[in-house]
């Protein structure tokens, strides 16, 4: 495995199973941009889709239900983390898919 493949995989480890004050199931559904309950869940699909629309509304709204900045945090960096993965390993297939090589 590569380096960079390696580090990938240690940091979306590391975002989603240590210590952290979301909850890891939270973060997960975050990183895979799935199953989180509303105003949660338009924030992070808003990370992962439209990143430079986030705006201080949308952070205000997530903190409403009682979460809190450290919480809230943590899980944008996991929707971010999880879209750019997404995104990574679609581009990688499909280089390899033109070249024919892993």
């Amino acid at each position: 495995m590569s380096d960079i493949r390696q580090a990938r995989k240690a940091l979306a480890t590391r975002i989603l199973e240590g210590a952290g004050k979301a909850s890891p199931s939270e973060r997960r559904a975050a990183f895979n941009n799935s199953d989180l309950a509303e105003p949660v869940g338009s924030l992070a699909d808003k990370v992962a889709r439209h990143a430079c629309k986030v705006t201080d509304g949308d952070i205000t709204a997530a903190k409403v239900l009682g979460r809190s900045e450290d919480q809230v945090f943590e899980i944008v960096v996991c929707s971010a983390i999880g879209q750019a993965t997404r995104q990574y390993d679609t581009a990688l297939a499909a280089l390899e898919t033109a070249t024919g090589k892993e």
